[in-house]
């Protein structure tokens, strides 16, 4: 029973939209709903959801947007994005806006709902998600990667030359998992398996642009990386020092 488990959906083609009201409460979640972008971070902020299911194509403000001003916020509830795009540089644009998880119309029901509950298994195991907007990420000890300090508290990485930028969810999940692996080589697969789950189809890519960026906001950028290393044909390894 998922009765005290909340999703939040957003669509603006109404079929879809009750299509999938229905679904989610027939697998007993709470499910809440709107129809536009320029209204949905309202409703988010006053329901709360555990997870949000947010179309690409909507009118008033995009799914990218909003997913990125969630994202700015602070906010760490699960995204899945839903799109009648297939091509790949859309999948990497979703991802890069911070949402955790894609799948492309038409899609099957019982895939859709099995990526729901992973998603919401993967939190629980992990503690990211719920709170809703602004909230941070539950008091978590900071840490330092290369000199830069990782505070996941407020989801920023400062670095010695006092620069300062703002983690995505998963530039933060991914980070947190290389520190606790530093000093081991872990292969792309492993990487993406921790970090965007089992269930994830989509290429390395994803993987790859997200250390480039880590590697910008670290200060580790540049032709030779000297802490988040690439082990050609294998994957990366963070230096233990």
């Amino acid at each position: 029973m998922h009765s005290d488990t909340k999703l939040f959906i957003v669509e603006d083609d109404p079929g879809i939209r009750y299509g999938l009201v229905e679904i989610f409460t027939a697998e007993h979640y709470a499910v809440a709903a709107c129809e536009r972008g320029d209204q949905a971070e309202e409703r988010i902020a006053e329901e709360l959801p555990d997870l949000i299911v947010l179309d690409v194509m909507l009118p008033g403000k995009n799914g990218y947007e909003i997913c990125r001003d969630l994202r700015r916020r602070g906010c760490r509830v699960p995204i899945l994005m839903l799109t009648a795009k297939g091509q790949e540089i859309d999948k990497v644009v979703g991802f890069d806006s911070g949402a955790d998880d894609y799948v492309t119309k038409p899609f099957g029901v019982r895939e859709l709902v099995a990526r729901v509950q992973a998603l919401l298994r993967r939190c629980e195991r992990t503690g990211n998600g719920g709170g809703g907007p602004g909230i941070g990420s539950g008091g978590a000890s900071s840490f330092t990667v290369g000199g830069a300090t990782v505070h996941p508290d407020t989801w920023e990485i400062r670095r010695p030359d006092g620069g300062c930028d703002r983690l995505t969810p998963k530039e933060m999940e991914l980070l947190k998992y290389f520190h606790r692996q530093r000093g081991r080589v872990l292969s792309r697969d492993d990487l993406l398996d921790a970090v965007w789950g089992v269930r994830y189809y989509g290429t390395t890519r994803t993987l790859d642009q997200c250390v480039a960026q880590l590697r910008k906001k670290i200060g580790d950028a540049g032709p030779n990386p000297r802490h988040l290393i690439t082990i050609h044909g294998v994957g990366y390894k963070l230096e233990a020092s």
